[in-house]
């Protein structure tokens, strides 16, 4: 799972499973974007003035089974 956050438009997408592409989407809330692929599996969220919606500033994780954290800054 990866999370983009494009300072530019205000959009933090959460991307769920590489290389697969989007086919549709739907919208479940102003500004929140389902995406899936051609079987129908959810494959990201994107959320479009994330600033205003949720909090950037600070990740929580919890009892996730992680292997392998990667922090970037870009």
């Amino acid at each position: 799972m990866k999370f983009h956050y494009y300072p530019e438009t205000d959009s933090l997408y959460i991307e769920f499973l590489e290389d697969k592409t989007s086919v549709d989407s739907k919208e479940i809330a102003p500004n929140i974007v389902l995406d899936f692929d051609k079987d129908g599996n959810l494959i990201g969220i994107d959320i479009d003035n994330a600033s205003r919606l949720i909090d950037l500033s600070r990740v929580e994780i919890n009892s996730l089974p992680i292997e392998n954290l990667l922090l970037s800054k870009s």
